[in-house]
């Protein structure tokens, strides 16, 4: 930070990598003695919130939350802290690659079909984070489960080794406190709810393995699931859930994928996966029935993407 203090006197922000309705995210280096630094992750609550006292208790909840979740496909918190001016921030670890977003729209701009294995690898990758999160206990060994909210494409990261990893739980307690129409907090989201949510009901492991199905559904498809004109249309499609198969749109797919997303997504929650191990436990094994979708070609994909967007 040049000509200015670190933040906790040894987080340096670099450029800003991403934001949303409460943080922006900075690509940040962490100094340390003789030298040592490291890339990191630095997410800042945003100053036109910091005084809202709720907004900043989500945000301490949030840190204090996710850095008990340790799991390969969750993207770890490091370190805590407040700035200067008494800002909140979170350290992160760095993930060197691109959310599946980015990924969803280059195949898109090419007219590409997505490879089915990529996706079901990311899926099943995604469901066991998922699935850690739910079954989270807290220091008496009690369930406290976190319901992510919040799964959508720019959401789920995956790095330069094919590693899909979840990110910002954000919303993890903060729907506990707002409403869907909260301005500028959960805009863009609405499309991935579950309809039973919509209705009024509370989050669940179903709710987030049905948002986790909606992605899905869309890499598969190449195109927005719920498309509507304005926010009530929306709300109105999402409440309703009419789904069409995914093997309808994609003849490529192998047995039993088309399967684990419908089952996923279905409307009524005794009809859909009671928890995300399940859809996670389906959908590696249609890849190992298949014989297809090892991590390098996840890599692969991803490289490919990051070239074309460099050059």
């Amino acid at each position: 930070m040049s000509g200015q203090s670190l933040l906790g006197g040894r987080y340096e922000l670099l450029e800003p990598a991403g934001g949303g309705g409460m943080a922006t995210v900075w690509r940040g280096r962490v100094r340390g003695a003789a030298g040592f630094a490291r890339t990191i992750a630095i997410k800042r609550m945003l100053p036109s919130l910091s005084e809202s006292e709720d907004f900043a208790a989500m945000f301490v909840e949030e840190a204090r939350v996710v850095a008990d979740l340790s799991h390969p496909h969750i993207v770890q918190v490091q370190d805590f802290g407040q700035d200067e001016r008494g800002g909140y921030f979170i350290v992160m670890e760095w993930v060197e690659g691109l959310d599946l977003g980015r990924w969803l729209f280059a195949h898109r701009r090419a007219g590409l079909a997505t490879p089915w294995a990529c996706v079901a690898r990311v899926g099943a990758a995604i469901a066991r984070a998922l699935h850690c999160a739910h079954e989270r206990a807290d220091a008496e060994d009690n369930a406290a489960p976190v319901f992510h909210r919040d799964v959508t494409p720019s959401n789920i990261l995956i790095d330069v080794y094919g590693v899909p990893k979840l990110s910002d739980f954000g919303l993890a307690r903060a729907m506990d406190r707002i409403t869907l129409t909260t301005p500028g907090v959960v805009k863009g989201k609405l499309a991935y709810v579950a309809p039973e949510l919509v209705g009024g009901q509370k989050a669940s492991a179903a709710s987030d393995v049905y948002s986790l199905g909606v992605v899905l559904w869309e890499a598969l498809a190449g195109r927005r699931l719920f498309e509507a004109g304005n926010e009530l249309e929306l709300f109105v499609k999402v409440g309703a859930s009419q789904i069409q198969p995914i093997d309808e749109l994609r003849s490529d797919l192998p047995e039993g994928l088309g399967v684990c997303i419908q089952r996923a997504t279905e409307k009524l929650m005794p009809n859909r996966y009671s928890d995300a191990r399940g859809l996670a436990v389906d959908l590696e094994r249609v890849l190992h029935r298949h014989g297809d979708g090892d991590r390098e070609a996840l890599a692969r994909s991803v490289a490919s993407v990051r070239d074309r967007s460099l050059s």
